[in-house]
């Protein structure tokens, strides 16, 4: 099996939590770190409301409502998953945004995507030269083809996920540094 790919599995509605850290390969964030980012947030947009004055009805509305950044079931948002990945140098654009579009990079040559669709997130990165699906509510890492890859994220965008692109140098990890010297046929061949 796959087992030096770290995968977290699928617990509670953590997939925010399980999709960061599949993409840096360990227990990089805990669901505490993520809610201490997701109050920053609301705290820093609440600063951004109170300019307008703290009686207002805008104001005062604004505090009543739910958290956009965050839920009672452990849902994170963009910009809590956004701001995470800043501490590691890492930022996103969104993968049907003209402006990346314009670049005309085929999804092969980058390393990583984020995915997400209401409550899920999920991530799919590259090892070496091989693609994998990294959805914590699967058994384990799923190989993705290169001839597939760009279907895949095609798919995905039908059944309205967000597709994200992740830019930046993504920490070492073990796999990476496996199936850069190994294939996976290799791997999967018994000896």
């Amino acid at each position: 099996g796959m087992d030096f790919i770290f995968h977290e599995k699928q617990e509670g509605f953590l997939c925010a939590q399980h999709c960061l850290n599949n993409l840096l390969q360990g227990e990089y964030f805990s669901p505490v770190e993520l809610a201490s980012i997701a109050h920053q947030l609301d705290e820093e947009e609440r600063m951004r409301m109170a300019e307008g004055g703290v009686t207002s009805e805008e104001y005062l509305a604004f505090l009543q409502q739910p958290s956009e950044n965050m839920d009672d079931t452990g849902f994170f948002s963009i910009q809590v998953i956004s701001n995470a990945l800043k501490f590691w140098g890492l930022e996103i654009i969104h993968f049907n945004n003209p402006e990346y579009q314009k670049l005309g990079i085929d999804p092969i040559n980058e390393r990583s995507f984020i995915c997400n669709y209401k409550q899920h997130w999920f991530t799919i990165r590259k090892f070496g030269k091989h693609w994998f699906n990294l959805n914590s509510l699967l058994a384990g890492p799923e190989l993705i083809s290169d001839t597939c890859l760009a279907n895949f994220l095609a798919r995905l965008q039908q059944q309205a996920y967000s597709v994200f692109v992740v830019k930046g140098d993504l920490p070492d990890c073990e796999a990476d540094q496996l199936l850069q010297i190994i294939s996976v046929e290799e791997m999967d061949t018994p000896k």
